[in-house]
């Protein structure tokens, strides 16, 4: 059989659990509460690319990019003279239309060359489905297509979302993004017995991921998933 070629997040401790990293190419669904650490998440996985001459886009729709880069300072990554050199996107949108949130992405990744995407968040880009049922089938036709549109370009994407536990135990907000997704990330933040977090791999397709729950920490270095002792 052909070999999967993967892209390493080179994130400690996580990439041993999904045989050496992502599929490459592939749209990853990271779902969490707030707090759990997935903007850190991302921002390490794309850290870690430029750090092997992989450019990178990421689009925020909630935070300010001065915000986003001062947060992760202290974990050594001077994001900044990448952007200076053309290597690194972060930008900014308003969530107000999914398709232009998707026709910036496209023209971001394409103008730097990037293999490697991030987007916090979806939730944001789909607000108001809800509140309006009316415009609920348009705006998930909208995601479906932006989901599509990554795959199409090749990046190997992290998507954030936040998690909304349905009746039916999905873990995405509208319940099919999950199915679109080529794998799906849970972070957790526990807070009974001492505040601690884990990550849960609940699919990721071509993988032999592993099956149980990992506990990480938020270092000085970043995100660090550890080993089981049992």
């Amino acid at each position: 059989m052909p070999t999967t070629e993967r892209i390493e997040t080179g994130i400690p401790g996580f990439d041993k659990l999904i045989e050496g990293g992502l599929v490459k190419g592939s749209t990853n669904l990271l779902a969490g509460n707030a707090g759990t650490g997935k903007t850190i998440f991302c921002m390490e996985y794309l850290w870690n690319g430029l750090q092997k001459g992989e450019n990178g886009v990421y689009i925020t729709l909630e935070q300010r990019p001065d915000e986003i880069l001062s947060d992760v300072a202290r974990f050594g990554w001077d994001f900044s003279k990448y952007i200076t050199a053309g290597k690194f996107v972060l930008e900014s949108l308003v969530a107000s239309d999914l398709t232009a949130v998707t026709t910036r992405i496209v023209e971001s990744v394409k103008k730097i060359g990037a293999k490697r995407f991030a987007l916090d968040s979806l939730t944001i880009a789909s607000m108001g489905w809800r509140e309006r049922p009316e415009e609920a089938f348009k705006i998930r036709s909208k995601a479906f297509d932006m989901l599509n549109t990554l795959k199409s370009l090749g990046v190997t994407s992290l998507i954030i979302s936040e998690v909304s536990r349905g009746e039916k135990g999905e873990i995405s907000k509208f319940g099919f993004e999950e199915f679109v997704v080529d794998s799906v990330v849970l972070l957790n933040y526990m807070t009974v017995g001492g505040a601690s977090r884990n990550v849960q791999i609940l699919k990721m397709r071509r993988t032999d991921h592993g099956k149980k729950i990992y506990p990480f920490d938020i270092t000085d270095k970043g995100v660090v998933v550890k080993s089981l002792t049992i």
